[in-house]
């Protein structure tokens, strides 16, 4: 990644009854790593709720887009043009149906897979530069709609999987800023949650 201010952007849906939903995995992830720097999401701006820390001697801002999900990308593009960020410096981190419940993956470019939050991220920065950290979710289990799955809370037995998926995305992110998208990939990626923990 090159020199220079990084964003985190997580996405999610803004106001209390999303806050434990599945699609809200990205807010929950940036929340963490504010925590670990001590500091708050409170700074209001570019549609969005921020703040900004330290991290490996760079500087990280971290949002949480007020948009809703499907218009995520009008906060990306005003964060972005705000601090002047290229799409190099930026990290997404969003929930992704088509991984397991807890699994990490660090990725650049391809679609949007049908989340909407990515959609309107490619629509908005006409690129897909941009560095995601996908965070699975996994399929309905129940026939649920998709649309009502991902804005539900968790199954009660992933509760664990999923707060441990948290924090290990906040290691990545760490390890993403610290030392780059390419040692976070070798550490992180197609590595279930349980084989992660248990390595350590």
């Amino acid at each position: 990644m090159p020199a220079g201010p990084v964003l985190v952007l997580g996405l999610g849906n803004p106001g209390p009854q999303y806050a434990e939903t599945r699609h809200n995995l990205g807010f929950m992830v940036v929340a963490e790593l504010a925590r670990r720097l001590g500091v708050s999401l409170t700074r209001r701006g570019h549609s969005s709720l921020w703040s900004e820390g330290r991290l490996a001697g760079r500087k990280v801002i971290m949002a949480q887009p007020q948009t809703y999900m499907n218009l995520s990308g009008q906060a990306a593009q005003g964060i972005m043009g705000y601090f002047d960020l290229p799409l190099e410096r930026v990290v997404v981190v969003h929930d992704d149906l088509d991984l397991e419940p807890g699994r990490l993956k660090v990725a650049t470019g391809g679609g949007a897979g049908g989340h909407k939050g990515v959609a309107s991220l490619l629509a908005h920065l006409h690129s897909g530069r941009f560095l995601r950290l996908k965070v699975g979710i996994g399929r309905p289990r129940f026939g649920e709609a998709v649309e009502d799955y991902v804005l539900s809370g968790f199954y009660a037995d992933q509760r664990e999987t999923i707060q441990q998926a948290v924090n290990e995305a906040a290691d990545c992110l760490e390890v993403i800023v610290a030392l780059g998208a390419t040692a976070a990939m070798n550490k992180y990626n197609a590595r279930g949650l349980r084989k992660e923990v248990s390595s350590i």
